[in-house]
């Protein structure tokens, strides 16, 4: 077991060093000048140049990446080039949380759902509920996140008005109000993995419940409830747990379209702002934090898969 942490260790240092170095050579590669950024437009040449020289952008790629990299893991991201010229650590600190907390909503909303839902139309493969929830999940996954959240928007914000859509409220501005603002977008971005989870679970579920183990359960006259809790739903899990994982770390980073619709504080509102005003290094702090949480919840997913397997805890030892 140490052995095996060990190596997830190197793994997830060399994973993130590459991701770091990925996202700087491309960072760097934005259109415009940052020199041009920075002072605005109406400058000489020979004031730019000095603006560059300052920030060290005449230095070479290695030699700039070293830097950045140092500071990196001091805590430091840098500081934007757009007035007014703010910590990109305090941003990223700022916007992190509600991006984190609408993925952590949706991800809750949609196995709260998906489970029951694969459960009862595995058990019925084949029958009116299955065709129904195989119909749903389909019908679901064919609607673009954009046009559901619009939907929602104009269901349940404008015309019931049971909920804000350009308002926001901070946990710590109490926990009511900030459920009551995140419901509607965090509901948008749970449809699809609602019907994605559904799916995948249904069709490991299915395969469980013909092992023999199962059909064993069965024939000592077990509840279906205790079949399908305490025998197959364990082990029909690995596919569902990859994918929430995966899931998870990409909407940190991807819920730009549902914080655009609902005008929330995140970081793809972040992001895509700052790449507009090419921002380099508020877009180079957010990437490399969205990339150590998305490296972190999947190693973390893959050593629980020992938790849920005894067989997989016995093939490392």
């Amino acid at each position: 077991m140490a052995r095996d942490l060990v190596r997830r260790l190197v793994e997830l240092v060399l994973v993130l060093l590459i991701v770091s170095v990925g996202t700087f050579a491309l960072v760097g590669l934005m259109p415009g000048d940052p020199a041009v950024v920075v002072l605005g437009e109406g400058h000489t040449a020979a004031e730019y140049a000095a603006q560059r020289e300052a920030m060290g952008l005449a230095d070479a790629l290695p030699v700039r990446y070293g830097h950045w990299l140092g500071d990196a893991l001091t805590g430091d991201l840098g500081t934007s080039f757009v007035p007014p010229n703010s910590d990109v650590a305090d941003r990223v600190a700022a916007a992190l949380p509600v991006s984190v907390e609408l993925a952590v909503l949706a991800m809750a909303m949609a196995l709260l759902l998906a489970v029951p839902l694969a459960m009862w139309s595995a058990y019925r493969s084949g029958g009116l509920v299955d065709r129904i929830v195989s119909a749903g999940t389909f019908g679901i996954l064919s609607v673009p996140s954009f046009l559901a959240g619009m939907l929602l928007i104009a269901l349940f914000a404008e015309r019931l008005g049971w909920f804000p859509r350009l308002e926001w409220s901070r946990i710590s501005e109490g926990l009511g109000g900030n459920l009551y603002h995140a419901f509607l977008p965090a509901l948008t971005i749970a449809l699809m993995e609602t019907a994605t989870f559904t799916r995948v679970l249904r069709g490991d579920l299915i395969t469980t419940l013909q092992e023999d183990f199962i059909l064993s359960a069965k024939a000592k006259g077990m509840a279906p409830v205790h079949v399908l809790f305490r025998d197959a739903l364990r082990p029909s899990s690995f596919s569902l747990i990859t994918l929430m994982g995966i899931s998870l770390g990409r909407l940190i980073g991807s819920t730009v379209i549902v914080e655009y619709l609902f005008a929330l504080p995140g970081m793809g509102t972040l992001i895509i702002g700052a790449a507009d005003a090419g921002d380099v290094p508020m877009v180079q702090g957010a990437v490399l934090v969205i990339a150590l949480i998305y490296v972190l919840v999947n190693a973390l997913i893959d050593l629980s898969y020992g938790r849920l397997d005894p067989r997989i805890r016995r093939a490392h030892v």
